[in-house]
């Protein structure tokens, strides 16, 4: 099942939706479920100036019961942001083996975290 998209903005852009299944192949071989994830696109401020629309747009991301917002300029930004993150590598396994691996959705967030 795909990812979940909301939109309070007038949706996402075509290019958006074409690269979408990219992003879900990506994260099924992650170990993530695309299925749990529900991406929310909102104005992030209000306009200066009403005619020109938006210049950033805040995309929460929603796993469970957990939520982190990105604010950025477009969709093909924010989905390229959110692929590195998902993609990215894992932690080295620890040398002695005492230390327990984070979750997948505990890597995740705190990858989500990180500043840009």
């Amino acid at each position: 099942m795909p990812i979940t998209l909301q939109s309070t903005v007038g949706g996402f852009t075509p290019e958006f939706i074409r690269k979408l299944p990219l992003l879900e192949q990506a994260m099924v071989a992650h170990g993530l479920e695309p299925a749990q994830f529900v991406i929310s696109k909102d104005r992030a401020t209000t306009p200066a100036v009403p005619m020109l629309g938006p210049f950033f747009y805040d995309y929460t991301v929603f796993i469970d019961d957990r939520n982190f917002t990105v604010t950025e300029p477009n969709d093909m930004t924010f989905l390229d942001y959110f692929y590195r993150r998902c993609i990215a590598a894992d932690e080295s396994a620890p040398t002695h083996g005492r230390k327990r691996r984070a979750g997948l959705f505990s890597r995740l967030f705190r990858w989500m975290g990180q500043p840009i």
